[in-house]
């Protein structure tokens, strides 16, 4: 999901997102580890997807706090 996309859902969706993907991520890795994980690069998407998610939710705490 781009970025921009991101910026548009709110404080909830985005909490809602982070937790999907930190459990798709969670069953990715243990796949992995049991080499039933056809695509690994799905771990390095997940986890950068994860990061755009705890971004945007730091920005958008930071900018409240102001």
């Amino acid at each position: 999901m781009k970025t921009q996309e991101l910026r548009e859902k709110t404080d909830s969706e985005l909490e809602e997102l982070e937790r999907d993907a930190r459990r798709e991520l969670w069953k990715a890795r243990f796949d992995n580890y049991t080499n039933q994980l056809d695509n690994t690069a799905k771990i390095r998407r997940l986890r950068r997807q994860v990061a755009r998610v705890r971004t945007l939710m730091t920005e958008r705490s930071n900018a409240n706090e102001e």
